[in-house]
């Protein structure tokens, strides 16, 4: 069936196999983690990556997904991770199915103490520290704050200070460096001088840092990054390089044309907005072949579709319709074919996250 995700398990294989060579042998990390959350924590992949002897760490935003592939990533001796910061109200599933949580408000860390005390466990915390990029963390230059924070974790009986950790990119889009990075090591190192501990993490990013790893720059002292689309799409995330190694077209999009006509290329009538409350713009391309694609904005990201053939443009669409002009194409298309997409990481998440979706494994 159609719309359908076609995952090629070899070619993630390869791109897994060269991000662990950029991370580990290149930049020196002593672990890796491997995001799970951009296909939804699916079953064959999670497999994949639990059997891949460089992984050290499964990592998901979402409890719900690491409950799917818990027992999973135990029976390969990795670890579970919670990327995101926990809800306080899913603090008890956090304890049970999470191995480490990152973590930033006390206030969050107490109720992981209380709900670990009660489940006879000790849960392992990344204290997040915001250098810049303004998502999650202590900000940085509150040093007094995070000083205070350690203190009051290191007399938790349940919960293990493991180590601290940075986020950049996602938010702010603030470039890992060397001034960024570095100050994450210097704060790690001022609470191991502090506190008389060996932290054990010092964890420096996810894929727009690999770059860094690939050139044998990232800072001395990082340990650890956290990789998603580094592995499913060879994107080094800061300048959208491809990665050594890697390919970009091991998940293809595949849709059916469900309708194949010739039509203007401009609406006819007053331009009003559109089924998303947008004001379009249309291009005059005169009279040409249009096909309609049985997938929409529902299932994914159409400006993060980018179609096999060279020759075949995205016009636009809408919740279940998505517009190619095929003019130009060598190919006859016709009612029935399909037409074929690489993604780019925000189509990717969504097509994995949308159950009208199939996937397909090759």
């Amino acid at each position: 069936m159609y719309p359908r995700l076609v995952i090629d398990m070899k070619k993630l294989k390869g791109n897994l196999d060269a991000v662990a060579h950029i991370t580990k042998d290149k930049g020196g990390c002593d672990s890796m983690m491997i995001v799970t959350k951009c296909l939804c924590a699916d079953p064959m992949v999670s497999r994949l990556i639990a059997e891949h002897p460089m992984v050290d760490f499964m990592a998901d935003s979402r409890t719900k997904n690491i409950a799917s592939f818990t027992d999973l990533a135990h029976e390969y001796l990795k670890q579970t991770v919670l990327l995101r910061i926990p809800m306080p109200c899913e603090v008890e599933d956090v304890v049970k199915y999470v191995d480490l949580s990152f973590n930033s408000e006390i206030s969050t860390i107490r109720l992981l103490n209380e709900a670990a005390a009660k489940a006879g466990k000790v849960h392992k915390i990344l204290l997040m520290i915001d250098m810049g990029d303004l998502r999650e963390g202590i900000f940085f230059q509150n040093e007094d704050t995070i000083m205070e924070t350690v203190q009051e974790i290191l007399g938790m009986e349940n919960i293990e200070l493991y180590g601290v950790g940075v986020n950049l990119t996602c938010y702010g889009a603030i470039i890992p460096k060397e001034d960024n990075l570095g100050g994450l090591v210097k704060i790690a190192r001022k609470i191991e001088e502090k506190f008389g501990i060996k932290l054990k993490m010092v964890s420096g990013g996810n894929s727009s840092s690999i770059y860094l790893a690939d050139k044998e720059q990232l800072p001395e002292g990082i340990t650890n990054l956290r990789l998603g689309e580094s592995f499913l799409l060879g994107n080094d995330t800061a300048y959208l390089t491809k990665l050594p190694g890697t390919v970009d077209d091991a998940l293809i999009l595949e849709a059916q044309i469900v309708e194949l006509k010739e039509k203007p290329s401009l609406p006819i009538g007053d331009v009003g907005v559109d089924a998303f409350g947008e004001k379009p713009e249309y291009e005059d391309r005169g009279i040409i072949k249009r096909a309609i694609i049985a997938v929409g904005k529902q299932d994914t990201d159409l400006g993060g579709m980018i179609p096999l053939d060279e020759k075949v443009d995205i016009l636009g669409g809408s919740s279940d319709h998505t517009i190619l002009d095929v003019t130009k194409s060598d190919k006859e298309y016709k009612v029935g074919d399909v037409v074929s997409f690489k993604l780019e990481y925000g189509a990717m998440l969504k097509l994995a996250t949308s159950p009208y979706v199939t996937k397909e494994y090759i």
